[in-house]
């Protein structure tokens, strides 16, 4: 679990700052650092976890993993290793809802196309909005010394026609809508992603950012906790691992492979 978990220990004499952050995120493929490849490297998360080192005294990705829903990270929540991290955390970032209404909608990357059914994501987003609801009130209860933000998403399909964006770029619209309604109900942040970020996607058949766009994740998240951002030069050199590794490191989530091709993050 050594790149899954990281652990920092802090100590500054000379300034006498004690690391107290406890920083532990929640979610699906963009919590994990999914590359627009199918690896895993260097998410949004661990950009935050290196601009906020100072005062960390612990951070792990562990109860992150691509194509999680809400539900998913629900049932992660109720594990006793998520409890033990949960209750000393101090900081949480949450990604979570975009598989829940995304693996409904059928992309044809060759096509340019997009294609949904209005039912399906009306029943989709409800579901986003019940769940979410469940999430945020439960970690109040398994984390209750965390300041808690819930990210947005961005519009993950770059090279689609024109005319067929606007009826998911309107379901995207409404899921973070939904995660800002409900954020802000239970005193939580909500952190609103650059919505143009095509140059960000390199591979036109993936949803996933590249480094620099998980840069500007993090920075989106920076700019609301700290003020504070990070720049291009501070990005580390990639260092990916294929999901055979990540299976190997995280057991808890063996029974997820198969769903993995049916959720885009």
């Amino acid at each position: 679990m050594k790149k899954w978990l990281v652990l920092l220990l802090l100590v500054v004499g000379a300034t006498k700052v004690q690391a107290q952050e406890v920083y532990i995120p929640l979610g699906d493929s963009l919590a994990a650092g999914q590359t627009p490849y199918r690896q895993i490297d260097t998410g949004y998360t661990d950009l935050i976890a290196l601009k906020l080192s100072q005062e960390l005294q612990f951070y792990s990705k562990e109860l992150t993993f691509p194509g999680y829903t809400v539900a998913n990270v629900l049932q992660r929540i109720e594990q006793p290793d998520a409890q033990s991290l949960l209750s000393k955390a101090t900081l949480i970032t949450i990604s979570a809802g975009a598989n829940d209404l995304l693996q409904i909608v059928q992309h044809r990357p060759e096509a340019g196309t997009l294609t949904y059914s209005q039912l399906a994501a009306d029943f989709s987003l409800n579901q986003v909005r019940q769940k979410v609801d469940v999430l945020l009130q439960k970690l109040k209860d398994v984390a209750p010394n965390a300041e808690i933000y819930v990210m947005g998403y961005y519009f993950p399909y770059s090279n689609v026609h024109e005319t067929q964006k606007v009826g998911t770029a309107q379901q995207l619209d409404l899921l973070n809508d939904i995660l800002q309604q409900q954020a802000e109900a239970h005193g939580a942040y909500f952190i609103a992603v650059e919505q143009n970020f095509n140059q960000y996607l390199p591979n036109y058949a993936d949803v996933h950012p590249s480094m620099e766009g998980y840069l500007v994740m993090a920075n989106a998240f920076l700019a609301q906790y700290s003020g504070k951002l990070l720049n291009k030069a501070m990005l580390p050199e990639p260092n990916p691992i294929g999901f055979e590794q990540l299976l190997q490191m995280n057991e808890s989530n063996k029974d997820l492979v198969e769903d993995l091709r049916m959720s885009p993050y």
